[in-house]
């Protein structure tokens, strides 16, 4: 359904949880990870702006921006209070709200994403280089030059049927490359301004695979270290992308954590 200028779907009932995602990326992960929790929670995502079926222009100029758009949808759709779980530039938007909105936020299960600065560690040379010289392309090109860089050495190959099934729900709606770069943009001027996330007075899981080749491990570390109520669940081997290369671990640890946040 459309939520003024963005595209919204939810399933499920009982307490919300809020699904946020990574740079270029429209809602599709959230509809592989969605059942998990759906059978007793009310799990919401929306395609970010620049993606999927939400608006397109003016791209989005910050992640500030992104988070009053995650707080917006909370706000049309009713809900006083989510858990939210943000991966990537999605932990970005959702350490964010939990700053901006404090009131709106149950708790935060923050996947492959930092914090900025101080301390924080940049996408590695190998990957950005790689994603600048193919920015320029549509994004359905885009995407099958990039995604590999997501996931741990090895594992497209070792998984090919999956991967190609993973590109083509990421194309179905392709994200313009004025987008992309937008986004991307946002991320990085994020990176170097950082956020005071001493202040999240929340229960906080942080889950990261120590293959990221996107978001590098150190980046979960940091936040598990400045957040006074975060835990870090460090899966070994594994990239960008846990809930898809690592599903039951993955599973099992957000839902532990959620079943515990619920019970308190």
């Amino acid at each position: 359904m459309r939520l003024g200028d963005l595209w919204v779907e939810e399933q499920g009932g009982g307490p919300a949880l809020l699904l946020l995602q990574g740079l270029g990326n429209s809602g599709w992960p959230a509809r592989r990870i969605a059942p998990w929790f759906s059978d007793r929670r009310r799990v919401i995502a929306f395609d970010n702006r620049g993606t999927g079926r939400s608006s397109k222009s003016p791209p989005p100029d910050s992640i500030a921006q992104l988070a009053n758009d995650a707080a917006a949808v909370l706000d049309a759709l009713g809900v006083e209070q989510a858990h939210v779980m943000g991966h990537s530039m999605g932990g970005y938007i959702a350490q964010t709200l939990a700053l901006q909105r404090p009131e709106l936020v149950r708790s935060l299960l923050l996947v492959g994403t930092g914090a900025g600065v101080p301390g924080h560690e940049p996408v590695p040379a190998a990957t950005t280089v790689i994603w600048l010289a193919n920015a320029h392309l549509p994004g359905t090109d885009y995407a099958r030059a990039t995604m590999y860089l997501s996931f741990a050495e090895g594992w497209t190959e070792a998984h090919s049927d999956l991967y190609e099934e993973l590109i083509d729900e990421r194309v179905q709606y392709p994200t313009p490359p004025e987008c992309w770069r937008a986004q991307y943009d946002a991320c990085v001027r994020f990176v170097k301004r950082g956020l005071p996330i001493e202040r999240i007075d929340v229960p906080v899981l942080v889950i990261h695979g120590d293959a990221d080749r996107v978001v590098p491990i150190s980046n979960g570390q940091a936040i598990a270290r400045r957040i006074p109520s975060a835990e870090l669940v460090v899966l070994a081997g594994v990239g960008h992308y846990p809930y898809f290369e690592a599903p039951e671990a993955f599973a099992e640890a957000a839902l532990g954590f959620l079943e515990q946040v619920e019970a308190a």
